[in-house]
C-alpha cells in the first residue's frame, strides 16, 4: 500500500468511512452498536522505523512507496510519531551528519518511545560496530538523554538498556510496562489505553476465573487481572514472557500464572487430552473459568483454538483484522452472539482497524 498521509482535517471522515465497512460486514451476526475510539489525528505513534539514505555526504532518514519501491521517500518531518520522536529527529540526523564514526554505513534507525518520557533509539550498521563507535554514541545518548543500542550483523551494543518503562492512569490505577527492543507493543499508546478501558468496562460483571492465550508483555493482563479472582496466561515469545513477568511484579499482581504454551498446547491441556511439564504444579480442576480473552495475530484463531473457545460462557476477543474476526465470528455463531463492540483507531489514515467483541453463550 502507499505511504499514508496525514492531513488531520481527513481524519474524521476516513474513520467514519472505517466505520462503516465494520458495521456492514457483521451486521448479519446481529451487531449492537460498537463504541468507536478515535486516535488522536497527530502524533499518535509510539515507534517509528526508517532506512538512512546516503548521498553525497548528507544522510537522511527515508522510506519506501511501495508503489514504487525502488524510489526513497526523504522524510523531513513524520507527523505520525508521537512529539517527543518528531523532536528529536532533526537534532538525531545533524548529530548523525556531523560525525563520520556514528554515520558510516548506517542502514537504518528505530525509535521507541512512552506516553511517561522514556526514548530509546536502535542504529542499525551495516559494519562491525568497535570501542570509538560506542565512545561516540555513548557521548550521543547522554547529549540528547535517550536509551541507545547499536546493532550489526551477530553484535548488539546495549548502552544502559534494552527497554523503556510505559507509565500511565487507568481507571484510578497507575500501571507500569516494560516494553522490550525488538518485541511487540501497541503502537499508539493513546488508543491502547482506550482498549484497556473498554475491556475492563467489559470483564467487570463477569466474575469467575479468566484464561488468556497470546498475552504478550502483559498489556491486557495487568489490567484485567482484578476484575477476575485468577487468571491462566499464555505466550510462546521468550522476551514477551520475560516482560510479562515483570510487569506483573512491578505491578504487585498476584492472581496470574504465565506459562510460556502456544494457544494449540493449553487448548489441549485445556481438553485434557495431554500433559505438560511446566504444568505438572497447575490444578486445573481447581479453576472456574468463565472467560477467554484473545488477543490474536492477524491470523486470528485456528480450529483448535476455536474449538477451545466454544466452551466458555464469555469470549473477549480483541482483534487486528476484522476479516480474520468475521470467520471466528461466524464458527461460533451457533454457541454465542455478540453482546458488545467497539472500533479502535490504532491506525489513522490507513484501512487498518482494530475492533473488540465481547461473546456471550447463547442461551440454548
Amino acid at each position: 500500500m502507499p505511504l499514508p498521509s496525514f492531513d488531520p482535517a481527513d481524519y474524521t471522515s476516513q474513520l467514519s468511512d472505517k466505520l462503516e465497512s465494520f458495521k456492514k460486514a457483521f451486521t448479519k451476526f446481529g451487531l449492537p452498536e460498537p463504541m468507536v475510539f478515535a486516535s488522536t489525528p497527530l502524533h499518535y505513534r509510539m515507534r517509528a522505523e526508517f532506512r538512512m539514505w546516503h548521498q553525497d555526504e548528507r544522510v537522511d532518514y527515508a522510506m519506501f512507496d511501495s508503489d514504487n519501491p525502488k524510489q526513497p521517500v526523504i522524510i523531513e518531518e513524520f507527523a505520525a510519531a508521537t512529539q517527543s520522536i518528531c523532536t528529536l529527529m532533526p537534532r538525531l540526523r545533524e548529530r548523525l551528519q556531523a560525525s563520520e564514526t556514528l554515520k558510516r554505513r548506517l542502514f537504518q534507525i528505530n525509535f521507541l518511545a512512552t506516553l511517561s518520557g522514556d526514548l530509546l533509539v536502535t542504529l542499525i550498521y551495516h559494519r562491525p560496530l568497535d570501542e570509538s563507535w560506542e565512545t561516540a554514541a555513548r557521548e550521543m545518548a547522554n547529549e540528547f538523554n535517550i536509551r541507545l543500542i547499536g546493532r550489526s550483523r551477530k553484535q548488539k551494543i546495549v548502552l544502559d538498556r534494552d527497554w523503556v518503562l510505559e507509565e500511565f492512569e487507568l481507571n484510578g490505577r497507575q500501571l507500569c510496562y516494560q516494553q522490550i527492543e525488538g518485541s511487540f507493543s501497541q503502537p499508539n499508546a493513546g488508543v491502547n489505553r482506550q482498549m484497556l478501558g473498554w475491556a475492563c468496562e467489559q470483564a467487570a460483571s463477569l466474575g469467575g476465573d479468566m484464561v488468556e492465550l497470546y498475552c504478550g508483555n502483559g498489556n491486557f493482563t495487568v489490567a484485567l487481572a482484578p476484575q477476575f479472582k485468577r487468571v491462566l496466561a499464555t505466550e510462546v515469545s521468550k522476551s514477551s514472557v520475560a516482560a510479562a513477568n515483570y510487569n506483573l511484579a512491578a505491578n504487585n499482581i498476584q492472581n496470574v500464572t504465565l506459562l510460556r504454551m502456544s494457544s494449540d498446547e493449553i487448548s489441549e491441556a485445556l481438553a485434557r487430552n495431554r500433559p505438560f511439564e511446566r504444568m505438572k504444579d497447575i490444578d486445573l480442576d481447581s479453576y472456574r473459568f468463565t472467560t477467554l480473552f484473545v488477543d490474536p495475530p492477524r491470523s486470528g484463531l485456528d480450529a483448535t483454538t476455536l474449538a477451545l473457545a466454544g466452551n466458555f460462557e464469555n469470549i473477549l476477543y480483541i482483534s487486528c483484522n476484522p476479516q480474520t474476526l468475521q470467520e471466528n465470528v461466524a464458527a461460533l455463531q451457533a454457541t454465542h452472539r455478540i453482546s458488545a463492540a467497539a472500533v479502535f483507531d490504532q491506525f489513522p489514515y490507513t484501512h487498518h482497524l482494530e475492533c473488540g467483541l465481547l461473546l456471550t453463550r447463547r442461551a440454548n
